[in-house]
């Protein structure tokens, strides 16, 4: 198992994104080879790739950091393991890359979000030491 940074977009990882997000949720758009290239070039998103011994990638997260008068906050975001490969520990091992790194960039806490059907997810966030917070979540839909 091999975590590392997407640096430089691929056609192994737009094939790899196209097979991925659909496995995170039935509303999720496949994003296009420029809007992945817009996030490996933003200074405040990140995207974390896992490798399977035989350099498949398997899953993925977005982490995305960024100051405020409050302090320096890291967001987790698309966190998905290919269906066939759960239960291995590419989850635990991508979230623990997140949290090291949201570290060395300042941030002092690091949150998400996980639907109550993703159990498996949730209870692995709790094992990892995230706690459930007593709050409300607003969205708006501006498209």
């Amino acid at each position: 198992m091999k975590i590392e940074r997407l640096n430089e977009n691929s056609a192994a990882f737009m094939h790899a994104i196209s097979q991925l997000m659909p496995q995170l949720s039935d509303a999720s758009n496949i994003p296009s080879q420029h809007e992945i290239d817009n996030i490996i070039a933003s200074a405040g998103c990140t995207i974390w790739i896992a490798y399977s011994p035989m350099q498949e990638i398997v899953g993925m997260l977005t982490l995305a950091i960024y100051a405020t008068p409050s302090g320096i906050h890291a967001w987790i975001e698309d966190v998905v393991v290919d269906q066939n490969h759960r239960t291995q520990g590419y989850g635990e091992a991508l979230t623990d890359n997140a949290i090291k790194y949201a570290r060395q960039q300042g941030a002092k806490a690091i949150s998400l979000t996980s639907r109550p059907q993703r159990q498996a997810a949730n209870r692995l966030y709790r094992r990892m030491g995230f706690k459930l917070r007593e709050t409300n979540l607003y969205r708006m839909d501006l498209s």
